[in-house]
């Protein structure tokens, strides 16, 4: 007990401002692993994590010719993590700033929300599949040069009209930028999230490849069950209703009553097993 009490008493005193290091530090840690947590970059950073490890402890029994070996490979580890995890450290800095700190900038106006929602429920009504992206606070002009240009007024007519089967516009998705339908027939990066079951459509991995892009809301209908689905912050939440959706908008866009959590605090459900969304065998996959 004596010895304890001599080890504690040699501790030093962190301090306030020791405390606040430690726990900025601890913070910035557990959002790092959160990022590749589920990615297929989990297992390279475990790799770097074991090989750094192993030169530490080459280091310290001074086993020489282990330590002169990984001496010449672990001083490049920095730049290979920026190589191998580009893709999360973009999404992660695309995340910080994604909070409107001097508001603004945000698809918006109720009228045209209640536009879009009934657009949305007769094209699941009528098991028309579609993909409507919402900008928010990151643009996605990239995306919108890749499609058809609109630059129109949103209207629960046009929006049918793009998606009928058949017509040029109807492959791909229509992006809308604050009151605007942007574009049409838009190119959308595909997800690579290994947690998602294999026979998810296109169109689904496409809703969810592009909010791991941006901050942007994503509206899915399965032209296979006529199902309304959301994709946001890189994660699938499904068999939402109409009124859910206009819900999940409000949160998302921040209009909703004082006190009521953001979407990003939201349970969602990806689905990682459910094939009812899956292609037929033989069909072929849209967008």
């Amino acid at each position: 007990m004596s010895s304890l009490l001599r080890l504690l008493s040699s501790v030093p005193d962190p301090g306030i401002t020791g405390i606040i290091d430690i726990l900025a530090v601890a913070f910035l840690l557990y959002q790092a692993l959160m990022v590749v947590r589920g990615t297929r970059a989990a297992p390279v950073l475990l790799g770097i994590l074991i090989m750094v490890t192993v030169y530490a402890v080459a280091n310290a029994l001074g086993l020489e010719a282990l330590r002169s070996l990984l001496s010449f490979i672990v001083p490049y580890l920095g730049l290979a993590v920026i190589v191998l995890f580009q893709s999360e450290i973009r999404r992660t800095l695309a995340r910080l700033g994604r909070k409107r700190w001097f508001g603004g900038g945000a698809f918006h106006a109720p009228e045209l929300v209640s536009e879009l929602l009934m657009a949305v429920e007769k094209l699941a009504d009528e098991k028309i599949g579609a993909l409507i992206v919402l900008e928010r606070d990151i643009g996605l002009r990239t995306f919108i040069e890749s499609g058809v240009r609109l630059d129109s007024r949103i209207s629960r007519d046009l929006l049918l009209c793009i998606f009928q089967p058949g017509l040029p516009l109807h492959d791909g998705a229509v992006i809308v930028q604050r009151d605007r339908l942007a574009a049409a027939a838009c190119f959308l990066p595909l997800t690579t999230n290994p947690k998602l079951s294999s026979q998810l459509g296109t169109r689904h991995r496409a809703a969810i490849g592009i909010t791991e892009e941006a901050d942007c809301l994503s509206l899915v209908v399965s032209e296979e069950t006529g199902r309304i689905s959301i994709a946001v912050l890189g994660e699938l939440i499904s068999h939402l209703t109409v009124a859910q959706v206009k819900e999940r908008i409000n949160l998302h866009f921040e209009y909703s009553q004082p006190g009521r959590a953001a979407i990003d605090e939201s349970p969602a459900d990806i689905p990682l097993d459910d094939g009812r969304d899956a292609l037929r065998p033989g069909e072929k996959a849209r967008p």
